[in-house]
Formats: C-alpha cells, structure tokens, sequence
C-alpha cells in the first residue's frame, strides 16, 4: 500500500484479535476460500495460472452451497478459488507450457490451511489479509466489458484505449481506504456511522481549498463516486466494509449532471440513495494493518499498556480526550496504583514545549484515584511544577492538611493550565470562560502574572489578550504580555 508522509492518525479502539478473527472466518468470500480449499482434491482440475478448469466450476459452486445453473454460482466460485490459491490455502501442480504437457494441471489443499483450525487467531488474520490484498488487486481492475473492449487485433489489452494505469488505480483506491479509515477515527474511533459515498469521493477529488465545485470537479466526483460504487460491491465480500450501493433506479432516472445530490436539499434517505459504506471492525484492523506496513503511522488503543508513563503521556498528550482516557485506563490496569501515580507524576515533570499538556493528562490519570494514589501525590506537594497539581487532586477528595499554595505557585498553575488547555483544543469555545475563572478570583492578577518564570508565559497572556471576555482585563493581558516578552530578551 503507498501512502504519502502525514501527522499520526487518531487511534483507532480495535476489537481483539480472537474477534477479528472470528468475524474473518465468516466474512463470504473468506469463508468460501476455505471450504473450496477442503474440497480440493486429486480430481480437482486448474488452468495455466491456477484457475478452476470451466467444467469444474459448477462442482465447486455446488460445493459452496449455490446452484450451479444461476450463472452468479460459478462467478461467485472461481473468485473464491482465485483466493484460495492466492491465500495458499490451496496448492496447485500447474500443466506444462510445452512439451507433452498434461491437459491440466492438478490442485491439493495448502499447508496453510490447518491454520483455519489449530492455528491463533493472529495466524487467521494473516490469511485474511493475505485475501485482502488478492480482493484489492481485483477491484483496481476495470470491469470485465471494458477490458474484452479495449483488447486489439492482437489480443493484447490496449491501455492507451483504455485510460487504465495499474499504480494510479491501486493509488487511488488506498487514498479512499485511507480517508474512510480517518472519516471512521476521527469520529470517535468506533466507525458508528457510515460515510454517504459523494462525500468520499469529494474528498478524493475536491481540492481542500476550492469553494464552490465547478461543474468539471463535480463530473469528476460523479465518476469517482461511481468507481467506488463498483469497487466497494467488490470489498463487502471479504468483510471490509458493510456497503449500500447506489440506487439503480436513481441512475436509471438521473441525467449525467444530475447524478449528486444536493446536500442543501436532500434528506438523510435520499443522500443514502447514492451510496453509504463504513468500515467494519475487521475492515479498521486490515486498513489499519496496510496502513502500517507503508510506514504510516496508525495508533491503536491499548497498544502503550506496556510502555513507561513518560510513553504513555507524550502519545496521549495529542489524542483526543475520550482516546487519552481509554489509553490511560488499559495502561493502569494491569499496575499497582501506587507505583502507577508515582511514575505518571515523574513524567509530568518538565519545562519543555510539551510539559502542561503531559501534566493535564496525568491529572486526567489521576482523576479516578483513590487513597491508595493519596502518598505519592502527598509526596510532590513541595515540587515547584507538580505542588499545585498535587493540591487541586488532594483538595477534590476532601484531604487533610493540606498547605495552601503562595502566590508565585497559584501564578503558575494558572499559566500552566491555560497553556495546557491552548495546546489540548486550540482556542475553543470554553477557553474565555476558564480564563475568566482562574482570573477572577485574585486582585491585580495581570500586575503580578507577567512575572511567572513559565516558558509559555507570554504566549499565554497574548491568548488572554485575544479571548479574554473582559475587555479591560483582556487589555491588561496584551499590557503583561509585552512585559513578559521584554523581560526574556
């Protein structure tokens, strides 16, 4: 798979493997891999290249349970078989190209077929994907009609006629996988909800800066939108996706410019007309692993349970909330609490770029703690970057003794909590109001704050003097951020 270099992915919450494995066995084209390949034999018959002999066809669909006279029966026989052999489920004797060659050549089942039953479920998956790849290189290709058309006197496939180039297809078709896989992520990670297939095909053909679509790039959406239509009936088989083809009633009423809906207009019933596929859980696991093979990188929760807390926060330090919390819940499962909070509080430590997002995230780990965490945290309270942290969780579960913090540390949890907040969302909608709370309370807070000795104290007051919802203080903030600017020359 050919992937172009970009930022990590969100991660992706992936079922276990003994699941995915299961849903692989019944995935169809799978499952009928499998059973063609028990059912190979000596009298079983292949062509150069492996295929079925024809006359073999009608068995093998019988033997698949489908009615070797509906002409779909043996179409549907000669892709699995194509799987079986690409998969080594199967192993075939090919006839000889010359000499005195046999009429056929002969097909036994593959070593790899006891993998089905004795094998672990990771040795399933990997026949699986070894399908996927044999499914994928399928569905690159034009349809069949295309290709008889396109072949010369010399039957040859003219590629010229054709307008078919191999690499741009494969191409093309992992940039759609790879956008339906982010479409599935970012939405929360659990691909709840399928894609409309206009949308996926704009994202594949609408340059990110354009406005309006010209009539060209929605022609051009249009084709694309009926490729993957073609492409995505091929892929349901294997168990990647979970599809609804376009409506063949719409294409047949539709004039070519007509063929998009209009967003604007159309309800939830017709856009999915046109198309709707989402990723299933075995499809996120076979995207996911394809992605990692071509160097992307493509994390998974629960992939960091293993690793150390100084890991464990620089990875969740830029995942979306609801993922950081899960990574962080699979990593304190398996460890005894108090050495856990210890070693979470040593990492949060820092003065670097990164240190106020690594410390919301360790309190968000520290957020379910009982008293067992109540030492460790006790023990940092005279720690300049951790004392303040370490007061706002004792004083949430009501502890005792606990000393109040001076003016210099309130100053800098402030500014490490909005830098932290700046870096976790950006400037969100509830960054004024948090702003206004951590202010509010301290007279002269703006006269004292410039001061602090934090690496993002300037940059967090030109935010407060940006998104601050008090004008005067907002003033107050651009005044201290000049100060605190001058003072680091």
């Amino acid at each position: 798979m050919s992937a172009e270099p970009h930022p990590t992915l969100p991660p992706v919450r992936l079922h276990s493997d003994a699941e995915l494995a299961r849903d692989a066995l019944v995935a169809p084209l799978f499952a009928r891999a499998v059973r063609l390949a028990r059912w190979a034999g000596p009298g079983t018959r292949v062509e150069v290249g492996g295929e079925l002999a024809a006359e073999q066809l009608p068995q093998a669909a019988a033997a698949l349970g489908l009615d070797p006279a509906d002409p779909d029966g043996p179409v549907h026989a000669s892709q699995a078989w194509r799987v079986a052999v690409d998969t080594g489920l199967v192993d075939v004797s090919e006839p000889e190209e010359d000499g005195d060659r046999p009429e056929h050549g002969t097909a036994r089942p593959g070593e790899d077929l006891a993998l089905i039953t004795r094998g672990a479920p990771g040795d399933v998956l990997d026949l699986w994907l070894a399908a996927l790849e044999a499914v994928l290189a399928d569905a690159a290709v034009p349809d069949l009609d295309d290709l008889v058309d396109a072949l010369d006197d010399g039957a040859a496939i003219d590629f010229d006629r054709l307008d078919w180039n191999p690499a741009r297809e494969a191409d093309f078709l992992d940039g759609v996988l790879a956008n339906l896989y982010l479409l599935t992520v970012t939405e929360g990670g659990a691909g709840e909800g399928p894609v409309p297939l206009p949308v996926l095909a704009a994202s594949m053909v609408v340059p990110d800066d354009m406005g309006e679509p010209t009539d060209a790039v929605l022609e051009q959406v249009s084709d694309a939108m009926m490729r993957l239509d073609d492409q995505f009936r091929q892929l349901e088989p294997i168990g990647l996706v979970e599809f609804r083809p376009v409506d063949e009633e719409l294409m047949a009423e539709a004039d070519d410019d007509e063929l998009l809906p209009d967003p604007a207009g159309a309800d939830e019933e017709d856009i999915a007309r046109y198309g709707m596929v989402r990723l299933t859980a075995l499809g996120l696991y076979g995207v996911r692993a394809r992605m990692l093979e071509a160097g992307v990188e493509a994390p998974a929760i629960g992939e960091l349970a293993d690793k150390g807390a100084d890991a464990l926060l620089a990875a969740v330090s830029h995942y979306p909330e609801h993922a950081a919390q899960a990574e962080i819940e699979q990593w304190l499962a398996g460890r005894e609490l108090p050495s856990a909070v210890a070693e979470l509080l040593d990492a949060a430590r820092g003065d670097d770029e990164g240190a106020p997002l690594r410390r919301l995230r360790c309190q968000q780990a520290l957020a379910p703690g009982g008293p067992e965490a109540e030492p460790a945290v006790r023990a940092v309270l005279d720690d300049p970057r951790l004392g303040g942290l370490a007061r706002v969780w004792l004083a949430e579960r009501g502890a005792k003794d606990v000393p109040a913090p001076d003016g210099a540390m309130v100053f800098w949890l402030t500014v490490d909590t909005i830098a932290a907040q700046l870096a976790a969302d950006g400037e969100a909608e509830e960054l004024p109001l948090l702003m206004q709370s951590l202010t509010g309370h301290h007279a002269g807070f703006f006269d004292e704050v410039w001061r602090v000795e934090h690496p993002a104290t300037a940059e967090v007051l030109e935010a407060m003097g940006r998104l601050h919802p008090d004008k005067k203080a907002a003033k107050e903030a651009r005044k201290a951020a000049f100060k605190a600017r001058s003072r680091r020359r």
